[in-house]
């Protein structure tokens, strides 16, 4: 079983970089400072706005609004630091939404009852 972390990585934040990067290009900035602004390469900035990568999830309304918010944000010169708490609340509207357990259930069939994603949030004390 993949630990919903993985698929986080693998599908949820290109995804959420490709509209990201999409949205701040129709906002008119150029490809070389939506690079600079996400931390990533021009080149992924390019792919992702072709639709070469990061279609990983539905987008739906709710994912579409914090998006456009945090495009607005990064407008509006945020530094690429502040950029991780935006996208960080983005993946949790996409953990609220339900969007990570279906795709958890996509990649491994024999999930019957999970709440891996829920039971991840406990604190665990180290001896």
């Amino acid at each position: 079983m993949k630990p919903p972390c993985e698929l986080i990585v693998w599908y949820v934040i290109p995804t959420i970089r490709a509209e990201l990067s999409k949205e701040l290009v129709k906002m008119g900035m150029s490809q070389k400072d939506v690079s600079e602004r996400l931390g990533i390469t021009q080149s992924a900035v390019s792919q992702y706005i072709k639709d070469k990568r990061g279609k990983g999830i539905p987008i739906n309304k709710d994912i579409r609004r914090g998006i456009k918010n945090l495009a607005k944000e990064i407008m509006n010169e945020k530094s690429p630091r502040d950029v991780i708490p935006g996208i960080c609340m983005i993946c949790g509207i996409v953990k609220a939404s339900g969007s990570l357990c279906d795709l958890h259930r996509q990649e491994d069939t024999e999930l019957e009852g999970c709440n891996v994603c829920f039971e991840g949030s406990k604190v665990y004390k180290l001896d």
